[in-house]
């Protein structure tokens, strides 16, 4: 099974970008660097073309680039932090415009679940929920008032890249999140520890424990997303780098860039794919079919579309 229809589905398959000027990729440094932690310039190893990667994906040639220092939040985007970004732009998320959002099957109450109308083909697990969105990460009657410190989902490529310019930063390149990722291990790790999934029989990461998708034990201490701060940061300092939510990056998605991708600062390909390029893996990820929860994994969506497992973490130039 190449995993590809477990991971996220996609809000449409229009050209998504048609409401949006496509814009270029830009360095910033005016973001405030609380909450951060710089990562030092370095050379290391990308890519993956071990046995238990995904051809389909491009994961592979390994090969070399060097990185520029910047700086990148430590966790991803908070419901708390997202919060006060609304509340002083108005800013209108595209599943709020759309009316919807998917919504893992398991989240949902079994009212809601008798309800359902629309399934994603492929996957039925994600559920067409009208009225998801950020605030209301199950729908109507859920709330994230509990959840202040947990990671905002239900967010497109677009409004991640809302958030980031209004503080003053962007989003990652996909090599700076690999690079980051890996926590100065330069070549070889499949997590941002090392090869180990739960090294020492302890969880260090969000993703599913049992028979996806109909059960899951909960053995890491989670259903859904867990507050952005759980388990231990990696060696660059950064908590949950894989596992908890997708997290998008700056590049066009293209499984041939490798291929030709510059040995210095890639920024992705030039021209649109209509697909970014999304890293870490969710907590829906697991070993049987979607091993895509490693600092090597690669996977993408439409910049337009939202689930209950994507978000976001933003980086600044030093």
């Amino acid at each position: 099974m190449d995993g590809k229809s477990c991971c996220t589905p996609q809000h449409s398959t229009d050209n998504a970008n048609a409401a949006f000027a496509d814009p270029d990729f830009a360095r910033t440094s005016s973001g405030v660097t609380e909450g951060m932690q710089l990562i030092e310039a370095g050379t290391f190893q990308m890519g993956n073309e071990r046995d238990y990667g995904f051809e389909v994906d491009g994961e592979g040639p390994v090969h070399e680039i060097t990185l520029a220092p910047f700086w990148m939040d430590v966790t991803t985007v908070t419901n708390e932090q997202f919060t006060s970004f609304v509340n002083a732009t108005g800013h209108q998320t595209e599943s709020e415009k759309f009316g919807w959002s998917f919504v893992f099957h398991g989240l949902l109450t079994p009212k809601k679940l008798a309800k359902v109308k629309h399934r994603a083909v492929g996957s039925e697990w994600w559920c067409r929920i009208e009225e998801a969105c950020w605030r209301h990460p199950e729908g109507p009657g859920s709330h994230i008032k509990k959840r202040g410190d947990h990671p905002v989902v239900h967010v497109s490529w677009h409004d991640a890249m809302a958030y980031a310019t209004w503080t003053g930063k962007r989003l990652a390149t996909e090599a700076e999140w690999e690079y980051a990722a890996r926590g100065g291990i330069e070549f070889g790790n499949r997590f941002p520890w090392g090869d180990d999934l739960e090294p020492d029989g302890k969880h260090r990461m969000n993703v599913w424990q049992g028979d996806f998708p109909k059960t899951n034990s909960k053995a890491d201490g989670h259903y859904g997303t867990a507050p952005a701060r759980s388990y231990r940061v990696n060696g660059f300092g950064l908590s949950q780098m894989t596992g908890n939510i997708w997290e998008w990056c700056w590049d066009w998605f293209e499984p041939s860039y490798y291929q030709n991708s510059p040995p210095s600062d890639p920024s992705g390909p030039s021209a649109s794919t209509g697909r970014r390029v999304m890293r870490g893996g969710s907590f829906l990820c697991h070993h049987s079919y979607c091993n895509r929860y490693r600092v090597d994994a690669r996977n993408s969506n439409t910049p337009d579309s939202a689930t209950s497992n994507t978000g976001f973490r933003c980086v600044r130039d030093v």
